[in-house]
Parts: C-alpha cells; structure tokens; sequence
C-alpha cells in the first residue's frame, strides 16, 4: 500500500498546508515534524510562486515571504531531501505550471520524486491538459491529484475515472482563504466523483474552524487546511511552531471526533 493510501485507511485524513520556505526552511522541516506529531497524515507543501493564481491574500503572501528571502525550488530539493530522512509521512506538492517548466519538466519531476515526494497538485493545469505532464509523471512515478468543484459539472465523472492517490474537492468558489461559511455542496460533489470510483476525497479551501472541519468530515474523507495555518504562521514568525501545533491537535480532534 503506498504512503497516500495509507493516510486515508481507517480513518478521516487530516491534511494541513504550508508554503515553503516560509518564513524559512529551517522552521518549514520543524513545522513539517510537528504537523506530523499532531497528528497530520498528510502534508501538502505549497511551492513558492510569485503568482499563485489560485491562492487568495495569506498564502500569496506567504509566497512572496518566502521568495523575498531567497528560497528557490533547488532550495526546496535539499530541504526535501533532508526531511525525508527523518519522516514516512506522505508529502504532496503544490504547484503551478510556470515553476515546473521554468526549472525544467524534467529536472523537476525527476528530483521530485527522488526526494519522495508522493503526488502534485497543480491548480492551473486543467485536467484537458493532463498530457503536459502526464509523461514524465509516467516515468517517474509521481502522480498528479485532480480538483474538483461544484462548477466542474458534467466533468466530475470524466475526472474521477482518471483519478489517482485521492480527489481534491472544493468546498468554496473564488481563491483560498479563510471563510465563515463554506457554500458549495461538498456531499453532491463527493458522491459524484464516488459514483464513479472508489477513490477519497478530501475537501479543502476555506475550512478554518474545528466546527467547519468536523462539518466536512462527515461528508468526505479527509481534509485540508491552508490559509488558517499560513495565517499564523505569518503572526508569529520563526515562534510560530508550537501555536501551528496546538491549533493541529485541535483540528485533527475535531475531524476525528
């Protein structure tokens, strides 16, 4: 069984986000051991871009942070070289397009996967555009996660048949951030992509309160959260370990209540 599926095997997966790099790499390998303390099961790690487009004002930030201070995705290779000797946990990166093919396609997924990161998510490829990368995922063994939302319609079912590792399913229009109210019908796009293939589905974007997460839970299998802990990783600095940890316990509760 590889390391994603086993995230999701017996119970709701808890998956928290950072962005690399942010506010260094020092204190992204600390938090990414602590996330995993607190009970994470997977981690999804943003790569810094100066134009996420699909990423509200947090995590834009956290991007310009981290590239502001020199952090580069060979930066990242070593970090994630260095992570990997200490921790199994599954590790997901997001990504856009521009990065991949700036750095080179192929030294990109090559490293990726020699780093042992298990999956990509790259919000600005739609899934018509599988093939720009499809191959080299091929090759290297990387698998790419498809999104989803309630606007994606009759494409839900075509998507999910091509599904690999879990479904990302959004749980809020626009970019993300953190919301009072999550306004999609996250049930109707769960069992859409569930009536097609048995595959988990995490809902993401939004989801900032242990009431929000206990609330989706009960609908998916899993779910991610950014912006709250971008957020305060952005109030408290190289400080921000420990309050990152203890606002983890209390979602990771609260999903598995």
């Amino acid at each position: 069984m590889n390391r994603i599926a086993r995230a999701f095997e017996g119970k709701k997966a808890f998956i928290p986000f950072i962005t690399a790099g942010d506010p260094s790499p020092e204190i992204t390998e600390k938090l990414i051991y602590a996330l995993e303390k607190a009970g994470a099961d997977l981690i999804e790690i943003g790569v810094p871009f100066s134009d996420p487009v699909a990423e509200g004002p947090v995590i834009e930030a956290a991007n310009a942070r981290a590239l502001s201070a020199g952090f580069t995705t060979d930066t990242l290779f070593e970090l994630m070289l260095r992570i990997r000797k200490n921790t199994q946990i599954p590790i997901v990166f997001l990504t856009y397009l521009n990065p991949v093919f700036t750095y080179g396609a192929e030294s990109f997924m090559r490293q990726t996967a020699e780093c042992g990161v298990d999956a990509l998510i790259v919000p600005d490829m739609p899934p018509e555009e599988n093939d720009e990368l499809a191959p080299l995922c091929a090759k290297y063994g990387v698998i790419t996660i498809p999104l989803v939302a309630p606007t994606s319609g009759k494409r839900i079912k075509s998507i999910a048949a091509g599904a690999q590792g879990f479904v990302y399913c959004v749980s809020s229009m626009g970019v993300t951030g953190m919301r009072e109210k999550l306004t999609a019908d996250i049930r109707e796009t769960v069992s859409a992509v569930k009536s097609v293939k048995e595959i988990p589905c995490a809902v993401g974007f939004g989801i900032t309160t242990p009431e929000q997460a206990r609330e989706m839970a009960a609908v998916a299998d899993g779910v991610i959260v950014g912006s709250a802990i971008v957020n305060i990783i952005a109030q408290h600095g190289e400080n921000c370990v420990k309050p990152v940890a203890e606002y983890a316990e209390a979602m990771k509760r609260a999903i598995n209540g």
